[in-house]
């Protein structure tokens, strides 16, 4: 399938799910459905490096953050539109994601994830002793009650968060089917015999931290509109972190299809869980499907069902199996 196609499928698949829940009445949707898509941006971002590339980046929350306060900075000096607002966040989102990566790269396992929490804490106390955003105070965003031709603002969020979360999908299916993700593929699967072959794999890398910094940035520049008052405890929080990790890693990291499905299922049911029990288990719930999934599915629900299918008989997967223990076989 074309991009061309691809985009106008999902823009399609986007008006319809936004009617629907205009058809609803209930802004509450449009409120836990901005956090669900919210969460599809990161987990496509965050697999862009942990899952393409195969390294573990635990500062999701600082990028977020950094696109969350770029906004409250904008906004102290001079209030733009979000639409305006997300290619600022982007850009200075991605400019820490290259230094980040700049200076970590070089390491690898244990050592990078370490290092990538460093930087959440760094970036964190920096925040807390910065009066311009409103340090440990915390800041006020005032947003207007309705936008026409829209209606109410959280619908305007919804709308742009949904827009993102194609570009991002988008952003994710480009480099998986590019020369740039065989790239990745090959420092995930042995990046020593990748440098031994000639592949550049630290511009590669520098390549995947800037992009997916970015998209987390951009995730987080609505932010300080849809909650209204921000804090470092709200956006540096673990929920941010975890979530990003755990989703991709449900839904599968090596297609684009594993984060959007890990951030739908994930997503929604603790949502559902705001509502009928408290947010407080939101991070348990995380917790035991993920416990769940490493013992059932290690390679997440696209692997499950890859599994699945080449269980399945040759009439219904569409392929003709040949028996290598037949004369004139193909090995």
């Amino acid at each position: 399938m074309r991009t061309p196609l691809f985009v106008l499928i999902w823009l399609v698949i986007g008006g319809v799910l936004f009617a629907v829940s205009v058809a609803l009445g209930n802004d509450y949707v449009f409120f836990a459905g901005y956090v669900v898509l919210q969460y599809v941006v990161l987990g496509t971002a965050w697999n862009i490096l942990g899952g393409y590339c195969g390294y573990v980046n635990f500062g999701s929350a600082a990028f977020f953050a950094l696109g969350a306060y770029s906004t409250v900075a904008i906004y102290k000096f001079y209030p733009l539109p979000i639409p305006l607002l997300l290619p600022i966040s982007a850009v200075v989102s991605g400019v820490v994601g290259f230094g980040m990566g700049y200076l970590t790269l070089r390491l690898r396992g244990a050592f990078f994830a370490i290092a990538t929490l460093a930087l959440a804490v760094v970036l964190e106390t920096l925040v807390v002793n910065w009066d311009y955003v409103g340090g440990s105070r915390g800041a006020y965003i005032i947003r207007p009650e309705e936008i026409e031709p829209i209606g109410n603002y959280i619908r305007y969020l919804f709308l742009i968060m949904l827009l993102l979360a194609i570009g991002a999908i988008t952003v994710a299916r480009l480099i998986e089917r590019s020369r740039l993700g065989y790239g990745f593929a090959t420092i995930r699967d042995d990046e020593l015999a990748a440098e031994a072959s000639g592949v550049p794999t630290l511009r590669l890398k520098l390549i995947a931290t800037t992009i997916s910094g970015a998209l987390m940035g951009m995730a987080g520049a609505p932010f300080p509109y849809y909650i209204g008052y921000l804090q470092p405890s709200s956006t540096f929080g673990l929920d941010y972190a975890v979530n990003s990790i755990a989703m991709p890693l449900i839904g599968g990291t090596t297609s684009w299809v594993g984060p959007l499905i890990g951030a739908l299922l994930l997503g929604s049911m603790q949502q559902i869980a705001t509502v009928t029990i408290s947010s407080a288990v939101n991070l348990l719930i995380v917790g035991c499907v993920l416990v769940a999934f490493v013992i059932v599915a290690p390679n997440g629900i696209i692997g499950l069902f890859h599994t699945y299918l080449q269980r399945k008989p040759d009439d219904f997967v569409g392929r003709r199996r040949l028996d290598a223990d037949l004369p004139g076989s193909v090995p």
